[in-house]
């Protein structure tokens, strides 16, 4: 594999991991929003990650990319909203209080929210790295060549 294919392989992640943390702080500043534009409680969202192979980096179809055993980044398939039922909290003066006095808040946890953005910055940390390191084979690479 070539630095150009590594490298953006390294470009995938760190772009994955952007989306994750953007969506995370999006849950945390939305935690306590008890109605959206639909009049719905907010959802908590999430994103859902897949492998691409870059076939078309490697070649012919006989390489091992083809066969899903090469190299591969990452992409955002898509954002799912989580189903999960919001928490109910008596609390009749609420502007958004039901008849029996409850609110509905979103499904959102801040403790898992925040552990998913320090994953996501371990994540990000990691694949910077690989891009910083790769810089430095470049850089051997072309010393050496002179």
């Amino acid at each position: 594999m070539d630095f150009l294919s590594a490298l953006r392989i390294s470009a995938s992640g760190l772009s994955a991991e952007r989306v994750r943390v953007n969506l995370a702080a999006s849950n945390l500043a939305n935690a306590e929003s008890t109605r959206g534009p639909d009049g719905r409680p907010y959802r908590r969202l999430d994103p859902v990650l897949e492998a691409s192979p870059f076939e078309a980096e490697l070649g012919a179809a006989g390489s091992p990319g083809a066969s899903g055993a090469g190299p591969s980044g990452v992409r955002v398939a898509r954002i799912a909203e989580d189903d999960q039922p919001g928490k109910r909290v008596y609390n009749p003066a609420h502007p958004d209080a039901a008849a029996d006095g409850f609110v509905t808040l979103p499904n959102v946890n801040p403790i898992h929210e925040v552990v998913n953005l320090m994953s996501a910055q371990k994540a990000y940390d990691a694949n910077a790295t690989a891009v910083d390191t790769l810089k430095g084979m470049a850089q051997r690479a072309l010393d050496i060549s002179r």
